[in-house]
């Protein structure tokens, strides 16, 4: 089974790509944790809370990949929206520092493939979004793309419009899958 997580700054049509690839490979994917808790526990976080959102992302994808396994012959891609990546560079600019279960997260877990979806999508205002201003999506972005340069998996930049980013994920997922 590969494992492509999809990542990138909020507003990036990260979840719609996700939903859009497991669509067309007939697979699975794995939610943002994160929009379910604040959702749930109230959009107020803290430095601690964001260790809690992480642990509940870890949980969230091991069960889909849990029961994905034992549904299929594991031959299909996972589509994985968010992983710690995300959880490190969100607590690095919010709180300037890391958890340090978050980076051993980082260093234990393996994926096949990254999508680092780009911020030339307008910024979709919704009742969890804090960033929409464009120097701040900016900073992000080059904080996933430092992340991705400094890791050894692929990776693969999706910007464009929906389509457009659809047809580049397919892409790298069949070069990969191949």
């Amino acid at each position: 089974m590969k494992k492509i997580v999809v990542i990138g700054p909020e507003s990036t049509g990260k979840s719609f790509l996700c939903e859009q690839l497991a669509s067309h490979y007939n697979s699975v994917w794995v939610k943002e944790y994160a929009r379910e808790y604040l959702l749930t526990n109230g959009k107020k976080y803290h430095f601690d809370t964001l260790l809690d959102i992480a642990k509940g992302q870890i949980a969230s994808e091991e069960a889909a990949l849990r029961n994905f396994k034992t549904q299929t012959s594991n031959v299909k891609p996972v589509f994985i929206d968010t992983n710690m990546y995300v959880m490190k560079i969100w607590c690095e600019f919010v709180f300037y520092k890391t958890h340090r279960w978050i980076l051993d997260r980082i260093a234990e877990r393996k994926y096949d493939l990254y999508l680092l979806c780009g911020t030339d999508l307008p910024w979709v205002k919704d009742e969890l979004r804090e960033h929409p201003d464009p120097a701040a999506r900016e900073i992000l972005y080059k904080m996933y793309k430092d992340a991705m340069i400094n890791q050894p998996v692929p990776w693969v930049e999706i910007c464009g419009g929906y389509d457009e980013r659809l047809q580049k994920a397919i892409a790298a997922v069949d070069s990969l899958t191949g």
